[in-house]
């Protein structure tokens, strides 16, 4: 079962509130930087949490390393995911980077369930890791590689264009 049947078999069985909670089970860094109001999960806040501190820890690095203006302060919220985006940014390889996070999400995602097997958050923490398994599934290193150059030497463009 892809995460997408998943996701809507969840809002088809689930109770209208925790249905509700469904839609921010997904990574998406935007959305997590956003969602800064308490949702009304305990455990979808700290996901959210999670996902803000890893983006925007990666974005404050990336800033650093190009000399760039830094988008702020990165969040300190979640000393796990910082130390993540500190160890994943200072890999060569962004192949090994990503899945390094993600071990590291699925690890986390474990960590929060905790001892509550049959708990609505095990449902929303089975969906992000179907999301991370459908990841790892869409790599193709040769692929991926001329990807990161594309998008690396449109970086470098962009600021040497403004420099």
């Amino acid at each position: 079962m892809s995460s997408e049947e998943f996701r809507e078999l969840c809002y088809s069985l689930l109770e209208p509130e925790d249905a509700e909670m469904v839609q921010y089970c997904r990574y998406d860094s935007q959305m997590a930087v956003e969602t800064v109001q308490p949702t009304g999960s305990d455990f979808i806040d700290l996901l959210m949490a999670r996902e803000r501190t890893l983006a925007l820890n990666l974005a404050y690095l990336r800033a650093a390393r190009l000399k760039r203006q830094s988008p702020g302060d990165p969040p300190h919220d979640v000393p796990r995911a910082e130390a993540v985006a500190k160890a994943a940014f200072e890999m060569e390889d962004p192949l090994q980077a990503s899945l390094y996070i993600d071990r590291a999400r699925w690890g986390a995602l474990d960590a929060m369930v905790g001892i509550d097997l049959f708990g609505v958050n095990n449902i929303f923490a089975y969906l992000m890791k179907l999301q991370l398994l459908e990841r790892k599934q869409s790599f193709d290193t040769e692929k991926g590689s001329v990807e990161y150059r594309k998008l690396y030497d449109t970086i470098l463009n962009e600021y040497n264009t403004k420099a």
